[in-house]
């Protein structure tokens, strides 16, 4: 005992930097949209964690040394994590030029802010474990640590498109040229090659807002290229370069605020694309609550 105390804060150091690590790798999750990309994004990613990690650790014997203008350090490591940011956003937009079904920029941001704001869960995680590891011991730590890594998974994930909406498949009908998804207007189709496409492998589905406050999130024009492409790199997409009217489309009712969506995946499956519509993902930079403005709180007059 007397060893780990007269090395509190290199052991205290340590065990921050190995969950500050732990909690990046938890975090850290190549997906079906295949980003960040294996090996080489991983890698870049890991290696920033790394480095969260070992500032997150290294700021609690600097605050108990009251050496506080080592902490200052951490602001280097803000504008660090910015620049990342920036490069997520500019290697993602480049990217997006080649997709047949963009992601679109609100959700290109909300993926650089996602890995930008890990770094600082990371941080986070490698803060308390150390703190807890120098002021009382290093089992603590451990707990401490460990606690930490699930409050991170907490912050990791934000709300998917069943806490907003309720999802139906509706059928796609054609009314001579006009394209219909349930009573939602799609757009005119004039050729009859297209049309037969879009009768043989178009799926339709509605999306009803929940309240006002969804209605206005799901207006949102990246939150609904958001779910055309996820869908998109779920089940493929019926379309080449060049075909500008097998895209697939979102398009409000006006007077309900519901979204009807034209998909035209290659693996047609409704109960599947169902499912997969629960659970994508609502965009922050979408998210709208006019519910909370003081001048729709008011009553009367």
């Amino acid at each position: 005992m007397d060893w780990f105390y007269s090395h509190r804060y290199t052991v205290g150091v340590v065990v921050g930097v190995v969950f500050g690590i732990l909690s990046r790798l938890n975090m850290l999750r190549t997906d079906y949209r295949q980003y960040p990309t294996y090996p080489h994004g991983k890698i870049i990613h890991i290696s920033l964690g790394v480095i969260a990690a070992g500032l997150g650790a290294v700021a609690v014997p600097a605050l108990l040394e009251k050496n506080y203008t080592a902490v200052t350090f951490l602001s280097l490591a803000a504008q660090q994590f910015r620049d990342v940011r920036n490069m997520e956003r500019q290697s993602l937009t480049k990217v997006d030029e080649l997709e047949l079904v963009p992601r679109g920029s609100a959700y290109i941001e909300g993926i650089a802010m996602v890995f930008e704001g890990r770094n600082y869960l990371v941080i986070f995680s490698a803060f308390v474990a150390s703190l807890f590891s120098i002021c009382f011991a290093w089992y603590w730590g451990i707990v401490a640590g460990i606690l930490s890594i699930f409050l991170a998974n907490l912050f990791k994930t934000g709300k998917n498109l069943e806490a907003i909406a309720h999802i139906e498949h509706v059928p796609v009908r054609l009314e001579g040229p006009d394209l219909f998804v349930g009573s939602v207007y799609i757009m005119n189709i004039g050729l009859e090659d297209t049309q037969q496409i879009i009768q043989k492998q178009a799926l339709g589905y509605i999306i009803k807002p929940k309240n006002r406050n969804s209605r206005v999130t799901l207006a949102n024009l990246g939150q609904r290229q958001a779910i055309l492409h996820d869908i998109s790199t779920l089940f493929g997409v019926y379309r080449d370069s060049g075909e500008p009217s097998l895209m697939p489309m979102a398009k409000l009712n006006m007077n309900t605020g519901e979204l009807g969506l034209l998909l035209l995946p290659q693996e047609r499956d409704a109960d599947k694309v169902k499912t997969a519509l629960h659970r994508i993902p609502v965009l922050e930079s979408a998210v709208r609550m006019p519910s909370e403005a003081g001048v729709n709180q008011q009553k009367g007059g």
